[in-house]
């Protein structure tokens, strides 16, 4: 019988003039990049909070802190990848992921399958058990004036428990 959990990671940084941007572990050729301490690849801090809270594990700031030099412009494939490698060290392996991103740019559509294929890899799942939306802020509040990138994912993971 298998064990499930299921996690939610969320995550959003500033946009600033000036490209390119990382999304979910790609470089993209854009007018503006994410602000933070890591490379601010929004989407996969949501994810790697996803996948740690799912495990009952701490946050990616309690293991990644924004005050440690090491952090500073560290790659987020890098974190995401550590934070699996713990995860799975409790037996679990991630099943599927539904990823929602939301900003004005860039646009997902055109990125959509190699972002897709760039968690996967990080994951070791196949490409189709990553779901990913873009949705834009039509205007309206900071992601509409394309000043803010926010991430919403939910993750199920599961593991075989023993048998009694």
């Amino acid at each position: 019988m298998e064990e499930i959990r299921v996690g939610l990671g969320f995550d959003s940084h500033r946009i600033e003039a000036g490209g390119p941007m990382r999304i979910g572990g790609i470089e993209i050729a854009c007018d503006g990049h994410l602000v933070g301490h890591s490379d601010a690849d929004v989407l996969l801090h949501a994810i790697t909070d996803a996948i740690l809270g799912a495990a009952g594990l701490e946050d990616i700031g309690q293991l990644f802190p924004n005050t440690e030099v090491e952090n500073k412009n560290r790659d987020s494939s890098e974190m995401l990848r550590a934070a699996f490698v713990r995860v799975r060290s409790l037996g679990y392996r991630v099943v599927n992921l539904d990823c929602v991103l939301q900003s004005e740019i860039p646009k997902v559509a055109p990125y959509k399958r190699a972002i897709q294929s760039s968690i996967a890899d990080l994951l070791d799942i196949q490409s189709d058990a990553v779901g990913l939306k873009g949705k834009t802020g039509e205007g309206m509040g900071e992601i509409g004036k394309g000043n803010l990138a926010e991430a919403t994912v939910v993750v199920l993971i599961a593991r075989n428990r023993p048998s009694s």
